[in-house]
């Protein structure tokens, strides 16, 4: 994986291009290029997977009359067939990178190419003579890529943070980007950078700037379709998918490693991963995490009915993998808050975020790839508000049903230009008008495809964005298998009876893997990634949020509420902030980060 950048048609000098490249350093240590030329300047910073010498960034072909350089992020995982095609149409190739296949894949079919990718990327290519830039990104929206357009020129990058640095663009905050994070926050609209004039090219979209303009379009979607596979021929197309997609994100010039849970997801990935390293004679490194304390504080709940080490040692045992468990503190969560808001360079997913960041760290000692069990949920229907009907059939966003006690933070300044309920459901309703859903469909099947699209456009973006910035912040490479798109297309159409199998969450794909799995963990209730319940956290979160609320210049009393800050501090709100497990610790810490980045990125806010 890597970091890309771009600076078209606008001035810059060798200082620019250098600040620009420090920002890239994290998520591309190995290695830096750049390629100038009149009106373009492509940016990579590399952390090299495969083949280190030949697959050097950025990266020019020569090919009929024209002249293609590519700055790319990502990793194919069907490289040898395309690059089997390409050789039949007279393609030669130096080395066995991925990216020199995607360059000339471009050069061949142009934008038709990525009919052809099954893999995660986001990536640009200029065209020398047609002085034209295009970029695309992945269907699924695993890698990042955000732009901004001013002053007749086109700035682009893997993080915000590397656009931020240009000496022109500001950090500005308008109404818009303070509904962002206190309505729908840590989500956010598809495509919305909160910053003022800094725009995400949503996943499965592509398009080309030229002469001062960018369009794009979006080149996939979720389809719907007729399903006439019965279960059975459902459930072992459901196997052939999961263990195909693991297979193929295995390919690797470094040593693989994986996250363990002891959940299904994950222990799906680990049981693939292990067989088929033991096939060669090797033994898979699994790696998961654990908080001090949490034996003894741990609460079990709706939402975490168990704690993981039981069935993590379950696992471990039955793929005999090299086990690595991480166990931090509080004191651990609370000092990795401000690099996690910079990590992701918006306030994120709390100590959920700082957890991750920690861990990830602590893998990146072992390994350089590792695999993770993320977007199983959204695609099979795993989480609690698929299955509870007061939720499901509920108008609004399932993960966040709060838009009265959120509305009450915002300062009373920002409430003159906001209105909260208007602003959360008019970006439901939009989400549930872009389904495509064939009116064949049952009132369940119907809504059950509604609820996986959101989730997929909403809350699986936010799960994505967490893993990216938290891992690639530490050069660790996470790869998602469950986020291949073909698994997306195949279980949308599926009917809500196949998934819903046994009445069960998942429970299309516990029968798909049953002979892979222990009984146990087949069997074993969903539950989220873990979090800490030693209440020093809330009391180290508390003490600083105090420290805040008592510093009149603290920047997150311009747009929240001192009164609901104090409140919090002292409430028994039952509500999650978002998703599952934000509960008040959690919502203080989220407060905290937006405290830190409205400082640290010396945020302007104009309402």
């Amino acid at each position: 994986m890597c970091a890309i950048a771009g600076i078209l048609d606008l001035r810059y000098t060798d200082a620019t291009v250098e600040t620009m490249l420090d920002t890239m350093r994290r998520r591309g240590p190995d290695e830096k290029g750049v390629h100038h030329e009149p009106q373009c300047c492509l940016l990579h910073s590399r952390l090299s997977i495969i083949d280190p010498d030949s697959g050097k960034q950025p990266m020019s072909l020569d090919w009929r009359n024209e002249r293609y350089t590519i700055v790319y992020n990502g990793e194919l995982y069907n490289t040898e067939e395309i690059r089997s095609a390409l050789r039949t149409l007279g393609h030669i190739f130096i080395g066995h990178s991925d990216t020199e296949v995607l360059l000339h894949a471009y050069a061949q079919w142009g934008e038709y190419c990525l009919e052809k990718l099954n893999g995660i990327y986001a990536f640009s290519v200029w065209e020398a003579r047609k002085r034209r830039l295009f970029l695309a990104r992945d269907r699924i929206g695993v890698k990042p890529l955000f732009y901004t357009a001013f002053n007749h020129g086109f700035l682009f990058a893997s993080e915000m943070k590397t656009i931020l640095s240009y000496p022109d663009v500001k950090a500005v905050m308008d109404s818009n980007g303070i509904a962002e994070l206190v309505l729908l926050g840590p989500g956010r609209t598809p495509g919305f950078g909160v910053f003022k004039n800094i725009t995400e090219l949503e996943p499965g979209c592509c398009g080309y700037y030229q002469k001062g303009l960018f369009a794009w379009h979006r080149y996939w979607n979720l389809k719907d379709r007729i399903h006439t596979d019965d279960f059975e021929e459902t459930a072992a197309y459901v196997r052939y998918l999961v263990e195909d997609s693991i297979e193929r994100q295995m390919i690797s010039d470094v040593p693989i490693g994986a996250f363990l849970s002891g959940g299904l997801d994950s222990s799906i990935i680990c049981a693939v991963c292990a067989n088929r390293l033991r096939e060669k004679g090797e033994q898979l490194k699994t790696f998961s995490v654990d908080y001090e304390n949490n034996e003894k504080f741990f609460q079990p709940g709706k939402f975490q009915p168990n704690a993981d080490n039981t069935y993590i040692q379950i696992m471990q045992e039955h793929i005999a993998s090299e086990h690595s468990t991480t166990i931090l503190s509080p004191y651990d969560l609370i000092n990795s808050l401000e690099s996690a808001t910079n990590a992701r360079d918006l306030p994120g997913m709390a100590d959920v975020d700082f957890s991750l960041l920690e861990f990830c760290k602590e893998i990146r000692k072992s390994v350089k790839v590792a695999l993770s069990g993320e977007c199983a949920d959204e695609i099979f229907g795993g989480y609690p508000w698929f299955r509870d009907p007061e939720i499901a059939m509920r108008d609004g966003f399932p993960w966040s049903q709060n838009i009265d006690e959120r509305s009450g933070f915002l300062h009373p300044d920002v409430r003159k230009y906001v209105k909260p309920r208007d602003y959360v459901m008019d970006r439901y309703y939009q989400t549930i008008d872009e389904c495509d859903i064939l009116p064949e469909n049952s009132p369940i099947d119907k809504r059950m495809k509604q609820m996986t699209y959101l989730n997929q456009r909403w809350f699986m973006q936010t799960l994505l964005d967490r893993k990216d910035r938290m891992s690639m912040y530490h050069g660790l490479e996470v790869r998602v298998p469950f986020c291949d798109h073909r698994i997306a297309e195949y279980l949308y159409a599926v009917p809500w009876s196949f998934k819903d199998h046994g009445n069960r969450e998942k429970g299309l794909l516990r029968y798909a893997v049953e002979s892979l799995l222990p009984r146990e963990i087949i069997y074993r209730k969903k539950s989220p990634y873990p979090k800490t319940y030693d209440p020093l956290y809330m009391q180290l979160v508390s003490e600083q949020l105090s420290s805040v609320i008592a510093d009149n210049t603290s920047p997150i009393l311009q747009i929240i509420s001192k009164e609901k800050l104090q409140n919090l501090l002292i409430a028994e709100y039952t509500w999650p902030w978002y998703g599952q497990l934000m509960k008040v610790p959690q919502t203080i810490a989220y407060m905290l980060q937006i405290n830190h980045w409205l400082k640290t990125y010396q945020v302007t806010v104009e309402i």
